[in-house]
């Protein structure tokens, strides 16, 4: 039986030896095994041109009022299924209202206002504001609601700008240059004919702060932060509706689910300042081209040394005299 097995053990491995040298160079290295190594992978970030990747809205081919259906991605890509933004997931499924963010009006100014009245004020849930059913003619539309909108009143647009600023009410729009300063003003276009982006949120509001030249106006955002729009820029008058949305406590964890929040870590804490806090300076002037690209302006004043010899300049050089503004394109 021990002479059995030596014998089967020496052919075996001459046997072995003998198909090794006869196969080719790649059968005899071994095989590597797939590790679970760590890689880098590509992930979109939250926030970036709008994508919130809280739901997926099924738009069709032209602009209708009735409920879109939508898909909630609960945070994740749609396109490689990763999870993107952590805090989004779960909720109530609600359809979704197409806004009609652009409102056309007459541009002469021997022209009325086109009027449209407001026929019913309704919740959504894909948003924080109110939203207002809208008809003239023989098409109705949905628009952003103001503060006081109520069904049957009359709301004016015109793209028109006279060379006396009008008398607005709540819920018109018209032009920054049509408008005086003081003017709260809501969903206001950023580029011309381009359709309303700055402030939609509810309860919130800008201001109309001067005119910068002949043809630019500065508003003041929610933030604080100026912006320079052109002055055909079309603007509502008045404060987005549903203000107590941001006083209104949410209740309990389950309410928060609801809204489609998941819970949270519970490592963030909110700083109170007690220790103090830093004194920023005000953000410059966030200038955009009618044309859709921002330009950047650089400011010199003419109380600076450089610029003005007088002995009451250089004393006092808080005091403007003048203002030079150069246009810096990024292209």
């Amino acid at each position: 039986m021990a002479m059995c097995t030596v014998l089967r053990n020496i052919f075996t491995k001459n046997l072995s030896d003998l198909f090794l040298l006869n196969s080719p160079a790649i059968c005899q290295v071994q095989q590597s095994r797939g590790t679970k190594s760590w890689r880098l992978i590509e992930k979109p970030k939250p926030g970036i041109n709008g994508k919130a990747y809280r739901r997926f809205v099924h738009f069709k081919d032209e602009y209708t009022v009735e409920p879109l259906e939508v898909t909630n991605l609960a945070g994740r890509d749609p396109i490689t299924g990763r999870v993107v933004a952590k805090g989004i997931g779960g909720g109530i499924k609600h359809k979704y209202h197409w806004i009609q963010w652009k409102r056309d009006g007459p541009t002469d100014i021997n022209v009325p206002p086109k009027e449209e009245r407001v026929l019913e004020i309704l919740e959504d849930g894909c948003r924080t504001a109110n939203i207002a059913l809208v008809g003239h003619g023989s098409e109705i539309k949905y628009y952003l609601a103001s503060e006081n909108m109520k069904p049957g009143q009359i709301i004016k647009t015109s793209r028109a700008i006279p060379r006396i600023p009008v008398r607005a009410f709540e819920g018109d729009a018209y032009p920054l240059g049509a408008l005086s300063v003081g003017t709260n003003v809501y969903n206001i276009e950023k580029y011309p004919e381009k359709g309303g982006t700055l402030i939609n949120a509810a309860g919130t509001s800008g201001t109309i702060i001067r005119k910068d030249g002949h043809d630019r106006v500065i508003v003041q955002l929610p933030s604080k932060r100026l912006v320079s729009l052109f002055h055909t820029c079309l603007a509502c008058v008045g404060r987005v509706s549903n203000i107590l949305h941001g006083e209104t406590p949410i209740g309990s964890a389950q309410k928060n689910r609801e809204l489609g929040n998941r819970p949270r870590s519970g490592l963030w804490q909110r700083k109170t300042g007690r220790f103090g806090r830093k004194i920023k300076p005000p953000r410059p002037i966030k200038y955009y081209d009618p044309d859709g690209q921002i330009v950047f302006v650089k400011e010199e004043r003419l109380t600076h040394s450089a610029f003005n010899t007088n002995l009451d300049c250089i004393r006092k050089p808080s005091v403007p005299i003048k203002i030079y503004k150069e246009e810096l394109r990024p292209w």
